[in-house]
């Protein structure tokens, strides 16, 4: 058998471990062909996933990372093969969904073997148990608009919604748009099936409730690939929401809008969609609108139940302390939200971008907010940097900041990156703040993780070795 070999830089390259010929001999023959790839422009199709510094190093003419074959299940037993000959061969195992993950997660920095999960995408309705049984391939948009037609909502609307998946999701605790009514896939995930090394499956069943030992499906929630594969999930949905309302304000600072919420929440409304830009992302996502240009804008979504509905609105006009704008905003909103075009658009101009969502106590928020705001702006380059806040509970909110600039000379893209990077998560972590909201941890963040956590990370790491002995579910990924 012949093996093509893909000739390109590998910035994150690291030692290949384990008999990968012989890996590869194995899956063609007990997968077949159709299944199994070792073809360059599939090589290079899973070097990377959605890591906005891998843009600058693509028009470098290089990549993350190669794996060393790409393997194509259909099946939950073709998971499991491939998961069995990676482990008897020691070769490193990635699972990849979507490759919408910003953090560098799905990276197959040690070569080896991606299994992509996307063809695992049936689908079955439990009305009756207001559940959605589903594989951990199938794609965001379809499962949402499946759902829809027969009824119901999952809830679970990311940016990310037309190229991720279900597996990506609880891999890496992602949250949607309208999380404060639905909260985020932690809080959707009723049961799963696992595929664990050496390749075995673990079943956790879907119950509404249980009290039987620590709460398992959350070990692999979050986990971002280390510990096993998803491969089967059942989800908690709702019936479709009777009734929507569109609000919108403009405040006069950041803190009077946050204080709104605060309250608003406090009360027990629970608005599907909340999300306050700040002076300089109101003037980038609002700029039609005369009334918010210049101030704070916020965008209100309330819908369900009728009754419901009505109530919580009637809260949200008496809490919020700020000049209502009516539906428009909300409006331009929904039809702009899923548009991400600025990194592809500005990178080959030189230009670095990113985005940073992070989260804090209420008690801590707006101190979060300026200081990390203010230690992105320090950094030597830097163009602007802005945030809004996107995600709200009773306890506090998440701040997602973006920021921009251009790298001074004889600094690299990746230098400069790394710098705004270090400045941010060191005031979050001097606020209080918690370093990642809903992106995860990947390999980026790796790094500040073992501060955050504290004594907690050698736990995280024991478990590592305990679940993945051999060290071969995602190498690397999370540090660990």
């Amino acid at each position: 058998m012949i093996f093509l070999t893909l000739k390109v830089d590998e910035v994150l390259k690291k030692p290949k471990s384990g008999n990968t010929a012989a890996a590869i001999e194995r899956l063609f023959k007990v997968l077949g062909p159709e299944k199994v790839s070792t073809k360059p422009a599939d090589l290079f199709s899973y070097s990377h996933d959605y890591w906005l510094i891998t843009f600058h190093w693509l028009l470098e003419g290089k990549v993350p990372a190669l794996p060393d074959v790409v393997v194509f299940p259909r099946t939950e037993k073709d998971v499991l093969q491939a998961l069995r000959i990676a482990h008897e061969e020691g070769v490193p195992v990635y699972p990849y969904g979507g490759g919408s993950g910003v953090l560098g997660a799905a990276v197959p920095e040690h070569g080896g073997m991606v299994i992509d999960l996307k063809r695992l995408r049936d689908v079955e309705l439990h009305e009756d148990d207001l559940m959605v049984e589903a594989g951990a391939g199938i794609n965001g948009h379809y499962l949402e608009e499946y759902l829809n037609r027969k009824g119901y909502t999952l809830g679970q609307i990311p940016q990310s919604l037309y190229p991720s998946t279900l597996g990506g999701w609880i891999a890496t605790k992602a949250i949607g748009q309208f999380s404060t009514k639905y909260g985020g896939i932690e809080d959707m995930v009723l049961g799963l099936r696992v595929a664990v090394p050496p390749g075995d499956i673990i079943e956790l069943k879907p119950h509404p409730r249980t009290a039987t030992g620590p709460d398992l499906r959350k070990l692999f929630i979050g986990s971002e690939g280390i510990l096993g594969i998803v491969t089967r999930a059942w989800l908690r949905i709702h019936p479709y929401p009777e009734e929507r309302f569109l609000m919108s304000f403009a405040s006069e600072s950041l803190e009077d809008a946050l204080n709104s919420v605060r309250r608003i929440l406090r009360r027990g409304a629970r608005p599907a969609v909340i999300r306050i830009y700040d002076r300089i992302e109101t003037k980038r996502h609002f700029y039609r609108f005369d009334g918010m240009y210049g101030r704070v804008g916020t965008v209100v979504i309330v819908e369900g139940d009728s009754k419901i509905t009505e109530a919580e609105k009637e809260i949200v006009e008496e809490e919020f302390k700020g000049e209502a704008m009516g539906e428009e905003p909300v409006k331009h909103w929904l039809e702009t939200r899923f548009i991400v075009k600025e990194v592809s658009e500005f990178a080959p101009l030189g230009v670095v971008i990113d985005t940073i969502e992070v989260a804090a106590n209420w008690s801590r928020a707006v101190e979060l907010y300026h200081s990390v705001v203010n230690a992105m702006k320090s950094v030597k380059g830097v163009l602007f940097a802005s945030a809004h806040a996107s995600h709200f509970y009773p306890q506090g909110v998440c701040f997602y900041f973006t920021f921009a600039g251009i790298p001074p000379k004889k600094m690299s893209a990746a230098e400069f990156y790394n710098r705004v990077w270090d400045s941010a998560m060191r005031a979050t972590l001097e606020s209080g703040g918690t370093i990642s909201h809903h992106h995860g941890i990947g390999r980026h963040r790796a790094r500040w993780l073992e501060e955050e956590l504290d004594g907690a990370y050698g736990l995280l790491k024991r478990i590592k070795r305990a679940v993945d002995e051999e060290n071969l579910m995602n190498p690397g990924n999370m540090g660990v």
